[in-house]
């Protein structure tokens, strides 16, 4: 009887552990289960019940940054285009690289990736690809000047230098297309891990050296800047890519191809597609005003009247407003800044002043007058009113985050927070950088930093000039 007895205890006991065992294992990843089966639940009808669309995407000067505080890029612009089409609200998160990008998208994270992914086998069994279809290469690019002899075929890169960073796609595709034509291209390794793309496409501009590779998004892009360079010839294959939802949101990939072949929405995209692409971001000549007895521009008065009122000498708002505008009350820059003082339109509503209103001269000045006390008020902590001075005006271009990223990059690396020349300024140039953008220390990511570099000291050596021809 007890031999029978411990069988059936043996029994029972086998029968509990088996049963918690299913119980833990079907339960216990009940958490990530339930995430897993109800991120691939979401779809567009969910979406259009919650009201908001979220989409990942990565920094950089053709997808997504912050310049003066507002959200802009490419990328940026179709997604927010999207959404406003399904009566979405728009949030955005930033990866720190492509494969993170699908990741968070499977992971229920975010429901569209609003950035050219690759289109592969291996991706197709993950996600759905869906709207426009990007077709991508990279180029050579190199000077056009009156003068210069173009490269017209990868052939003639034999016994040419060209310039790219060690460890980018950009030196691997280099060193396959040497292969190819059996050797003869001279590849000259950029070591500095500072040096990104575009830098390396200004030194081409400027003639400090003869060629590099880069993609062709960005080098179009950076066309609109440096209007000397050529970028024609295609040094690699066609890659494909597109913007993708997860598997299980067939509706709101089905939407999102609509869209993409809607009349207005292809109108709304060739608009934006010029803005980022087409556009001349070159500035007219920034040459020093001429002053003609004593006055600098018809609109001193106001000048005068506003800097006064903050304790500001009126030919810096004078240097600032030619910089931004030429004097122009009826200036818009390609990014959307508006007036004699360059002030983004959402600026000014958060001021109370309409879009309108900034071309009214006077409530121009004083709107800028406002934002450039108010950045000032951000650097209460730097008492040198010379250095304060170069951290306001950069703030007044690049937005006051980018500003403050700087300052948090140039603090980890040894050098002074507080002082701008050699110090902040040169982390400010960095933030071209997706090595120091993606720091986890920046909180506003990519900014075309070299701009607001040339902003400061343009801005400051025309006030200068200003001091010494025209009494206070």
């Amino acid at each position: 009887m007890q031999i029978v007895y411990l069988k059936k205890k043996i029994l029972l006991f086998s029968l509990l552990t088996i049963t918690l065992f299913f119980f833990f294992f079907c339960y216990g990843n009940k958490d990530s289960q339930t995430k897993e089966e109800t991120s691939k639940q979401v779809d567009l009808p969910q979406l259009k019940v919650k009201g908001e669309l979220t989409a990942v995407t990565l920094y950089s000067s053709t997808s997504y940054f912050q310049y003066k505080m507002q959200p802009m890029g490419y990328e940026y612009d179709l997604v927010r285009d999207f959404a406003r089409s399904q009566g979405l609200k728009l949030t955005i998160k930033v990866a720190e690289n492509i494969t993170k990008l699908t990741e968070m998208l499977i992971a229920g994270e975010a429901d569209i990736v609003a950035y050219p992914v690759p289109v592969t086998n291996n991706l197709r069994q993950e996600v759905s690809f869906c709207g426009r279809e990007d077709l991508s290469t990279q180029v050579l690019v190199q000077r056009s000047n009156k003068g210069d002899t173009l490269i017209k075929d990868v052939t003639q890169l034999i016994g040419k230098s060209v310039y790219v960073r060690q460890g980018t796609k950009y030196h691997e595709r280099l060193s396959n297309l040497d292969l190819e034509l059996g050797g003869g291209i001279q590849i000259k390794d950029i070591e500095n891990d500072s040096t990104t793309a575009e830098d390396l496409i200004e030194m081409v501009s400027t003639g400090q050296i003869p060629y590099t590779v880069s993609d062709d998004k960005t080098a179009r892009l950076n066309k609109t800047y440096y209007n000397n360079i050529d970028i024609s010839l295609k040094v690699s294959f066609l890659q494909r890519s597109s913007w993708a939802v997860r598997k299980g949101s067939p509706l709101l990939a089905k939407a999102v191809n609509e869209w993409a072949t809607d009349k207005t929405s292809d109108f709304n995209f060739k608009a934006i597609t010029k803005r980022y692409f087409e556009l001349s971001k070159i500035p007219e000549e920034i040459a020093i005003s001429k002053i003609i007895k004593g006055h600098i521009s018809p609109y001193d008065h106001f000048f005068k009247k506003y800097a006064e009122r903050i304790d500001l000498d009126w030919r810096l708002l004078a240097s600032i407003s030619y910089q931004e505008s030429h004097f122009d009350p009826l200036s818009i820059s390609w990014a959307g800044a508006e007036g004699l003082m360059g002030i983004m339109p959402n600026t000014a509503r958060g001021l109370g002043v309409s879009s309108h209103e900034l071309k009214n001269p006077e409530i121009g000045i004083k709107t800028g007058t406002e934002c450039f006390r108010r950045f000032r008020q951000g650097f209460s902590e730097i008492s040198n009113e010379e250095e304060k001075l170069k951290f306001t005006l950069a703030a007044y271009n690049a937005g006051i985050g980018h500003v403050y990223d700087a300052q948090r990059l140039a603090r980890k690396y040894g050098k002074d927070p507080t002082k701008w020349d050699g110090n902040v300024d040169e982390f400010i140039r960095k933030k071209s950088d997706p090595i120091y953008y993606n720091d986890s220390i920046c909180k506003h990511g990519y900014l075309r930093g070299s701009e607001t570099f040339k902003y400061v000291s343009d801005v400051l050596t025309r006030f200068n000039y200003y001091k010494k021809n025209t009494k206070i």
